[in-house]
């Protein structure tokens, strides 16, 4: 398989997945290194792929059904599986983190996380990797999109988010 049908066979197995795939696994499935998949993705990305890096792999975004809405919070590092699980807790999904830098403006991290697992995933990462939240560059403010079913599932998480003192407001 050449490198074109290589890129090609990985744009295809993203369209068909259910679920974020790593680039190690991506390199497992085509016999090569996780370094030429991250190539792969990022020549794919040029050729106009809509591809999203998550932290737990890559996905194609699919339009779902439902409120998407723009949530502010601050909170210290230590708060971050709290205030994510508040939000996963009540049906909605965190699709990213965005933080108004004062040089490079807004910067979005992708998250895509649904549930505990996933956030729990995420934080087991984040210490793993000794990453920093993008947080910590706004002392701590920064803004959740999430996907919710309806206005219930939304309030409800806006509630739980303001009983642990992060929700930002008016």
């Amino acid at each position: 398989m050449d490198a074109q049908e290589r890129r090609n066979a990985i744009a295809r197995t993203l369209e068909q997945a259910t679920a974020p795939i790593s680039a190690s696994a991506l390199a497992g499935q085509f016999s090569v290194s996780r370094q030429v998949v991250v190539g792969d993705i990022a020549l794919l990305r040029a050729a106009g792929a809509d591809i999203t890096a998550t932290p737990r792999g890559y996905l194609i975004p699919r339009s779902s059904p439902g409120l998407r809405r723009t949530l502010a919070t601050r909170h210290a590092a230590d708060q971050m599986e709290a205030e994510l699980n508040a939000m996963v807790d009540h049906g909605c999904t965190v699709l990213d983190v965005t933080v108004e830098h004062p040089i490079y403006g807004q910067l979005t991290g992708p998250l895509n996380l649904s549930n505990r697992y996933e956030v729990g995933q995420f934080i087991r990462r984040c210490r793993e990797e000794a990453a920093t939240p993008l947080s910590l560059l706004t002392e701590g403010i920064h803004l959740h999109t999430v996907l919710c079913p309806d206005e219930a599932a939304l309030a409800r998480a806006q509630d739980a988010l303001r009983r642990l003192g992060v929700l930002l407001e008016g």
